[in-house]
């Protein structure tokens, strides 16, 4: 995937989700060696006690931050970020555009771009911002949807021996994939996020898939193990089971049109974060 000019955005509206959704994305930006954007989109209330303006700073890390000011989201969350992820370059941006096309502006010079969907709330599911299924429905890049807590260790392997879990493997990243489909932005797009994080891939299809869908692939990333489940029906089930260990649940969607009802599904069930990703 094209990395010249590209960046890993995330979507900063101050609920804790977002926030979760930035320390995701910052990983992210880490890992694939990239700058991470932070955009505040539309309106806020006003901040009281002559808060400075991010853009104006040019060292994040040299900031003195007075006890008790106020700040608004965008301020704190770029000042937290730069402390817990030091070597990483942030770009911190307000716009008063609507978030929706703000944000699908954003999607053209991303990388990928994350965003929050709220927080979990037990079986049944948890509720997707009207914003968040908005640009994952029209974005022309990938769009990861991270819920309220989130947390770093999710995504890693449990530790049993008392190591500390950021030296623990990563859990497999999981692929839904159509055999109809022409999805080689999809394909790519999975095997790429397996391979910067060194981790597995499973390929859960229904049916039988013809060896030349994968093959290129992994010829293109020797490195990646991958395993192929096939589903004899739905496999929406199979990826929900699969979601519960996996650090990333990655899903298409058809250029042009919306995410389909499976895939809304995954998306407000799946136990770990997802990736929506916009194919031929």
């Amino acid at each position: 995937m094209s990395t010249d000019t590209r960046t890993i955005t995330v979507g900063i509206d101050g609920s804790r989700s977002s926030l979760d959704a930035a320390d995701w994305a910052a990983r992210e930006a880490q890992r694939r060696r990239l700058p991470l954007r932070l955009l505040h989109a539309g309106t806020e209330p006003a901040v009281p006690g002559g808060v400075f303006d991010i853009d104006d700073i040019d060292d994040i890390d040299d900031i003195d931050v007075p006890a008790g000011r106020t700040r608004a989201a965008l301020d704190r969350a770029a000042i937290e970020l730069s402390y817990a992820h030091p070597a990483l370059d942030i770009i911190a941006r307000r716009t008063a555009t609507p978030a929706v096309p703000a944000l699908l502006a954003a999607a053209v010079e991303a990388e990928t771009l994350v965003l929050g969907s709220r927080g979990r709330t037990g079986s049944a599911g948890f509720p997707v911002g009207s914003v968040a299924l908005g640009v994952a429905a029209r974005a022309d890049r990938p769009v990861v949807l991270v819920r309220a807590g989130e947390l770093p260790e999710d995504e890693r392997v449990p530790v049993v021996d008392g190591s500390p879990p950021s030296t623990a493997p990563y859990l497999p990243v999981v692929l839904g994939l159509d055999p109809d489909a022409s999805a080689d932005d999809l394909i790519g797009y999975a095997f790429d996020t397996a391979a910067v994080r060194s981790a597995p891939l499973h390929v859960v299809h229904p049916w039988t898939l013809p060896t030349s869908t994968l093959r290129p692939w992994r010829h293109r990333y020797p490195g990646t193990t991958v395993r192929e489940h096939r589903v004899d029906g739905d496999p929406g089930p199979r990826l929900l089971e699969a979601s519960a260990r996996a650090g990333l649940l990655v899903v298409g969607r058809r250029a042009g049109r919306d995410p389909g009802r499976a895939a809304r599904s995954l998306i407000r069930h799946a136990d770990c974060p997802v990736a929506v990703v916009p194919h031929d």
